[in-house]
């Protein structure tokens, strides 16, 4: 089992380390740049991106996880798991570049939003915590 949760964190740091590299060299990172833009009406809609998608990530994963079958040894629940980790990253990770393409004056959400994909990290303690929330 240890294999199969070193795989998916060697994904999860693909993941994340992919996002740092886009952020490092195309978010041309600067003091004044990380502070909060002033939003009007016209930019609202980009301080939303961050909330919905940890709102869909979390939705999505939550929804995933209740369809695996209790009954089922640790062993044939992790890809269901894995399928369902996968799914919320590429949520915050697709949130995060469209805030760094669409409105890069909005990087500090972009930023957050990747400081919570790094703390997904997956370990053997959240695997089980996870699973087992998911059975209630």
């Amino acid at each position: 089992m240890s294999e199969k949760i070193k795989a998916l964190q060697i994904i999860h740091l693909a993941i994340c380390a992919g996002t740092i590299i886009a952020y490092y060299i195309l978010g041309d990172l600067s003091i004044e740049k990380l502070r909060i833009p002033t939003i009007d009406s016209s930019s609202a809609v980009y301080v939303l991106i961050p909330v919905l998608a940890f709102v869909l990530s979390s939705f999505l994963f939550k929804s995933q996880l209740k369809q695996i079958n209790p009954k089922l040894k640790l062993e044939e629940k992790f890809p269901i798991y894995q399928t369902a980790s996968i799914l919320r990253w590429a949520v915050l990770e697709g949130a995060a570049f469209l805030i760094l393409i669409l409105k890069p004056e909005f990087i500090l959400f972009g930023i957050l939003v990747l400081i919570y994909l790094i703390f997904l990290r997956p370990t053997a303690e959240r695997i089980d915590n996870d699973l087992s929330d998911s059975n209630n």
